[in-house]
């Protein structure tokens, strides 16, 4: 066989390798994601009787994923609070959410920024009743979960 032929048959078997490997990269679509982020909040001092105060939070969150979400959870968490209720201190209740202390927005397109809303994401007691001068360090608000939502 010529030189000449075993060239044009090699050429040919590199092109059809190329031909389907761009075949089977175009047919991949790359997969979309939904990504959801807290843009505001602002935490609310709540007197809850003669010595209990507790902190609620409200803020507005963004999707800015490929995709619609819907069932997005956001909720928070105040790491420097203690476990306990000592006069004077801001404390947590418990590690495991109530229903009051997490906001569930249904659906949220892709781009759409909405607003949010939960009670308790720390208390205070006081013997005395004073209001607390500040809010707890350690405060953080986050999305608890999310569902992508159509296709």
């Amino acid at each position: 066989e010529s030189p000449m032929k075993s060239r044009v048959k090699l050429f040919a078997v590199i092109l059809c390798v190329l031909l389907v490997n761009l075949w089977l990269f175009s047919c991949s679509e790359k997969k979309k994601e939904g990504k959801v982020i807290v843009t505001e909040k602002e935490f609310t001092l709540e007197k809850d009787g003669k010595v209990a105060f507790s902190l609620d939070v409200n803020g507005k969150v963004k999707n800015v994923g490929d995709v619609d979400v819907k069932n997005v959870v956001v909720t928070g968490r105040c790491s420097a609070c203690d476990e306990v209720m000592i006069s004077g201190k801001w404390f947590v209740t418990q590690i495991e959410k109530t229903p009051q202390q997490k906001d569930t927005i249904s659906y949220l397109p892709k781009g759409a920024e909405m607003k949010y809303k939960f009670k308790g994401i720390a208390f205070y007691y006081t013997k005395a009743g004073e209001t607390p001068k500040t809010n707890p360090e350690g405060l953080d608000v986050y999305i608890e979960s999310f569902e992508t939502a159509g296709k």
